[in-house]
């Protein structure tokens, strides 16, 4: 009588199933850190170009008229303000979730510049060799019709808060304001984006400590 052996089968099959989560485990690590270190070259560049624009427009306004003695100094609500949550969905997972609130002062409600959106959906970004041409052209079209819709009050406080440097500003004042405004928005996806690498890396270290455990 031959006798089937059930057991090596699901044993096999359950440490390839377990193989398979690290595997998914490492590749994310590994992807999070791809796209925190090509985050930090991106901010290292985008203020390299703001600090030239704010040199140039110092340049050709005036060393008086773009001064840090124009500064408004008195106490006044922030503009812009950065909000810390959980990650949505795990309350218990001790993951901070980063938010940037520009522009909170306008009147609109929307003038967010749908930053909270943003910031969410970079916080869980799509590997790049399993990215959807079609996702991203919705993704993309969808944005640029929000950004449109609070464009105008958005503008007014980028123009209301250079209003200091005088009615007419150099062009390359107001490109260095958005310069740096980019860089800002890239220091709240750093942080994301470190978050989301620390986690992968428990991740995988839970992993490893329980292969030594079986060990």
């Amino acid at each position: 009588m031959e006798v089937v052996d059930h057991e090596t089968p699901s044993l096999e099959n359950g440490k390839t199933d377990k193989e398979v989560e690290e595997n998914a485990n490492v590749l994310q690590f590994m992807d999070s850190m791809d796209a925190y270190l090509t985050l930090i070259h991106s901010l290292s560049s985008t203020l390299r170009r703001g600090w030239l624009e704010l040199a140039s427009a110092r340049h050709s306004m005036g060393a008086s008229r773009v001064n840090t003695v124009l500064l408004d100094h008195t106490s006044h609500p922030a503009a812009t303000s950065l909000l810390v949550t959980q990650d949505e969905g795990k309350v218990d997972s001790g993951k901070p979730h980063f938010t940037l609130c520009k522009w909170a002062s306008s009147s609109n409600e929307n003038s967010l510049f749908g930053e909270k959106q943003s910031s969410q959906d970079k916080l869980h970004p799509q590997l790049r060799h399993r990215g959807s041409t079609e996702l991203y052209e919705e993704k993309t079209s969808s944005e640029n019709k929000a950004s449109r819709e609070v464009d105008d009050p958005v503008q007014k406080e980028r123009s209301k808060s250079l209003s200091m440097f005088g009615t007419l500003v150099s062009p390359k004042l107001r490109a260095a304001q958005l310069s740096f405004e980019a860089a800002l928005e890239t220091l709240v996806e750093i942080a994301n984006m470190r978050s989301e690498m620390l986690c992968a890396f428990d991740q995988v270290n839970m992993k490893l400590a329980g292969r030594k455990d079986e060990k």
